[in-house]
């Protein structure tokens, strides 16, 4: 009788056992991001050290005038430290919660968006875009631009730009200022909005207005850096039926809790915008207003939602942002992607292979013989950047992220490569 209850009561717990084992996984409260040490999780204190002498060192030739770096590493922060001057001018010093124009690193917290309504059905990725902005119905491929008034010729395109043409570059869509000099032309005749403004004008009406202009090439057949994510941003508008800053606001950031990233910052944020700054005469001074007002995040109308390059963020809270890939999707308690999505965002797309990486739905992707140029990563690291010189990287594999900000303008600098290949080779375990 003994020996019956006791097989009873091992029955019962092992099936209790398998019964907590094949639960269905929910958010964890636990994937947030949390203050740790470097040694804990496998750094070398004397190599991270290293990266601070770099830094300074840089500063000190003057080719920087500073920057504000953070490491994480199993959703640990284990470095975060601010270098130099934000505002050479007003002899301001960087602090690490200080907040960055991140331009281009807008475009995968679109990205992110967009998917996650893919994921509710409310589109699909080979889907054309002109189901929902008709504008984009009888697309055209560019012939030739007459240099006497910027007007084009062009031949009607064979396919239709999908949703996947968006998130890949792959549209035939162009970049205005920042293209040739045939697409500047047209694009400043048509009035198309690229990148920034603090006049009154909205996605929609930039968006409408870009349609009707040529493509680089047939969708889907090459790529080519584009507006597209600016596009991308009124289809979110359409397909959730909010504004897309309230809609990347209520769905990414406030779950995040990226407190302090957004179009534009309340006046509570002011001092802590580093300007824009370059070096015209060996001097670091503020950028001057060229096609753009560089103060755009707390000046003007605050109405232009740029999908692909206005976003401004802290290295914090992008930290976060990445750091919910890392997750497979989770962070902060909250599951805002599938894993399997998240496989496909990684995946190699049609027309975006490179020498050593790929670009996905999201990112830059590194492949095998990526990771055996050395110093960029594992096989799957994903990376990008932005227009002011900002630079993030994260490594799946060893479950890394790196992140280095700056705002300069018209100069290069080592920092951000140097940067990424002395944080691997700080790694001893």
């Amino acid at each position: 009788m003994k020996y019956s209850l006791r097989l009873f009561a091992v029955l019962l717990i092992l099936g209790l056992i398998s019964c907590v084992e094949n639960k269905p996984s929910t958010p964890s409260t636990k994937l947030t991001l949390q203050q740790g040490t470097a040694a804990a999780n496998g750094f070398s204190e004397d190599r991270l050290t290293k990266i601070d002498q770099m830094i300074e060192k840089n500063i000190e030739e003057n080719k920087i005038p500073g920057a504000v770096a953070i490491i994480v590493r199993n959703s640990e922060v284990i470095y975060h430290r601010a270098f130099g001057k934000a505002d050479v001018v007003n002899d301001r010093s960087f602090q690490v919660d200080d907040i960055f124009r991140i331009a281009s690193q807008s475009k995968a917290i679109t990205s992110t968006a967009a998917m996650m309504l893919w994921e509710e059905g409310k589109f699909g990725l080979d889907q054309p875009i002109s189901d929902f902005i008709p504008e984009f119905k009888d697309p055209q491929i560019f012939i030739s631009v007459n240099e006497g008034d910027s007007s084009f010729l062009s031949k009607p395109a064979e396919k239709q730009i999908t949703f996947r043409h968006l998130l890949t570059h792959t549209s035939g869509i162009g970049y205005g200022v920042i293209d040739n000099s045939d697409y500047k032309k047209i694009y400043a005749k048509a009035g198309v909005t690229d990148l920034f403004t603090t006049e009154a004008i909205t996605i929609e009406e930039s968006v409408k207005k870009l349609a009707t202009l040529p493509l680089h090439h047939e969708p889907g057949t090459a790529f080519v850096y584009s507006e597209g994510l600016d596009v991308m941003g009124y289809l979110i508008e359409i397909l959730s039926g909010m504004p897309f800053d309230q809609f990347l606001k209520e769905r990414i950031f406030d779950p995040m809790g990226m407190n302090d990233t957004g179009f534009y910052q309340p006046e509570a944020n002011y001092s802590r915008l580093v300007p824009v700054q370059y070096k015209p005469d060996g001097n670091w001074i503020h950028y001057p207003v060229t096609f753009y007002d560089p103060d755009y995040p707390i000046k003007g109308e605050k109405m232009f939602f740029s999908g692909g390059a206005g976003l401004s963020s802290t290295t914090l809270d992008y930290a976060k942002f990445l750091q919910m890939y890392l997750n497979k999707g989770e962070f902060n308690g909250h599951r805002f992607l599938s894993p399997t999505t998240i496989k496909t965002i990684m995946g190699l797309q049609p027309a975006a292979k490179w020498d050593n990486s790929h670009y996905g739905l999201a990112f830059e992707v590194l492949d095998a013989s990526g990771e055996n140029v050395g110093g960029q990563g594992s096989e799957g690291t994903f990376t990008w950047g932005g227009y002011f010189n900002t630079n993030y990287f994260a490594d799946p594999e060893l479950n890394i992220i790196g992140i280095v900000m700056k705002q300069t303008q018209r100069t290069g600098d080592p920092v951000s490569g140097d940067f990424k290949r002395m944080v691997f080779s700080a790694v001893e375990k």
